[in-house]
């Protein structure tokens, strides 16, 4: 059997493994594989099913703080953590508030149209640029992060480089038109961001704390900014505990509602969680959230997950009323076998 701490904290309630659903003995053999390595360098697993947080593990690993070495950590529920890219999920999330609070009107309205002092760039299709195409990665716009993050090609890296990060990216060459074609772009992310900074006067940080984190009772958090500047790295550069990565993942199982109150409208979690453009390896991409289909023993699953680099990830899974967190400290490790995607597939052969 595997042993759950008590859940200090009253707005997430702990239960049993036995009682959710899923087998004890699966999650117990998963659990020790991690602990032996099998599955490398994990440092959290966190398992919400049925309104109960009935699995909480952590694990010691070796990590880091945004490429700093931090070496091995016992990780724990009050630890700090990278989320990398999941940032780019809560930023979707500040948009959506901001539609909420009247400051932004519709995720339709045009990019330059919040960014008068580069309105040269208004041209050769970027004109048409709208928030939804920045939401989805759709933009259109020249973008290379294939290529690893500490090689110089890589745009974000030029992004975070250069002395103006939203000038670059709004400059860049349309290549296809907007709507049409999925890349993966942090520097859309960056943009919604600037775009949350100029309509509500705060930063998205300072923002995100105020009217997402404040609501869910997330008080431990930071957001490392782009080097040499006080701008929060929007696309990667979030810090959470695991239990507060949770939270979020609940506020959208429960369509934005956090004790009965809606934080984010219901409307663009929805939005959020469901493909509005297909991605090269046959997955979808909703509002800065993957959409990911997967067989297991024979039947068709659909995720909606936020996702970061080193194998973050919160999943959230309505049709079973779950949401699982994961963090690991595999950061730019692309070719891991035994990663997140194979202890969820254990997890989901547990569930009876």
């Amino acid at each position: 059997m595997v042993n759950i701490g008590v859940c200090q904290k009253p707005d997430i309630v702990s239960g049993a493994l036995s009682s959710s659903g899923i087998d004890p003995n699966t999650i117990a053999v998963l659990v020790d594989s991690i602990e032996r390595g099998f599955y490398p360098n994990r440092h959290s697993l966190l398992i919400f099913k049925n309104n109960k947080l009935v699995l909480e593990k952590y694990f010691k690993g070796k990590d880091e703080r945004w490429g700093e070495d931090l070496g091995i950590r016992q990780h724990s529920d009050t630890s700090l953590h990278d989320m990398r890219s999941v940032s780019k999920s809560i930023v979707s999330a500040c948009i959506g508030i901001a539609i909420a609070q009247g400051k932004i009107k519709s995720v339709d309205e045009k990019i330059f149209d919040f960014f008068k002092e580069y309105q040269q760039f208004r041209k050769e299709g970027r004109e048409q640029l709208t928030i939804r195409h920045f939401l989805t990665m759709s933009s259109g716009l020249k973008w290379n992060e294939n290529v690893p993050y500490d090689n110089p090609e890589n745009s974000e890296i030029q992004m975070s480089r250069s002395s103006d990060p939203a000038m670059y990216v709004l400059s860049q060459p349309i290549i296809h038109a907007p709507g049409k074609v999925w890349n993966y772009n942090g520097g859309t992310t960056e943009i919604l961001a600037r775009i949350i900074e100029k309509t509500t006067g705060r930063n998205v940080y300072t923002f995100a704390k105020e009217f997402l984190f404040a609501p869910l009772g997330i008080s431990n958090s930071y957001w490392t900014s782009i080097p040499g500047t006080n701008t929060p790295a929007a696309a990667s550069g979030l810090r959470l505990t695991s239990r507060d990565a949770l939270k979020f993942g609940i506020l959208y199982l429960q369509n934005g509602k956090w004790n009965g109150k809606e934080v984010v409208p219901e409307q663009f979690v929805k939005e959020s969680l469901i493909s509005h453009i297909n991605r090269p390896d046959g997955g979808g991409y909703g509002f800065q959230f993957w959409i990911v289909p997967e067989t297991i023993n024979g039947k068709m699953h659909t995720w909606p997950a936020a996702v970061g680099n080193g194998d973050q990830r919160i999943i959230i899974d309505q049709k079973n009323k779950m949401v699982v967190v994961m963090t690991a400290g595999n950061y730019n490790l692309w070719d891991i076998k035994y990663n997140s995607g194979f202890i969820l597939r254990r997890i989901y052969s547990a569930i009876k």
